[in-house]
């Protein structure tokens, strides 16, 4: 399968990432099946750091294989359990890891004010829920582990420029 990673550097050897480990699914590498969110990903990055150019990497997975040989969970849905386990890592909780990977629905701008609106008190788990279920949520593909990133090979990249 073809997994991408958006990015201000061309990444051809994924590793690891400890330093913010902030994220929705906690420290890792993060890749998505949609190359378009890549794309959006490279662009935030290139706003945020103010760089003109970006980079989508393409990769091989070899899932088949590596769901024999790894732990993986995959969140179907952005649901109770997902909400509950994006929070804890947002929030630097990060529960003891047994999975080489995660797999679910990647929290975009609206989910994240619905989220903040969880965290603050003012939606209950079941209101946020119930709200995360309207959205269209593209997915996110987190490595864990150097084992599952044995699976993964770098195929070819895509230049992104700033828009003018």
């Amino acid at each position: 399968m073809i997994i991408y990673h958006g990015s201000t550097v061309l990444v051809e050897k994924p590793e690891i990432r400890t330093g913010d480990s902030f994220l929705d699914f906690g420290n890792g590498f993060y890749t998505t099946t949609d190359e378009g969110q890549a794309e959006r990903w490279a662009k935030t990055k290139m706003r945020r750091e103010r760089k003109s150019v970006g980079y989508v990497s393409i990769y091989g997975f070899d899932f088949e294989l590596a769901k024999e040989q790894t732990a993986i969970y995959r969140f179907d849905h952005a649901d109770m359990e997902w909400l509950q386990f994006v929070v804890r890592n947002r929030r630097g909780e990060m529960p003891e890891n047994a999975f080489d990977m995660h797999i679910g629905p990647v929290a975009d701008d609206n989910v994240y004010r619905s989220i903040r609106l969880f965290e603050t008190g003012v939606l209950d788990a079941d209101e946020t829920v119930k709200r995360l279920k309207t959205e269209v949520l593209q997915d996110q593909w987190t490595f864990h582990t150097k084992k599952i990133l044995s699976f993964v090979h770098f195929i070819d990249s895509k230049e992104i420029r700033a828009e003018e």
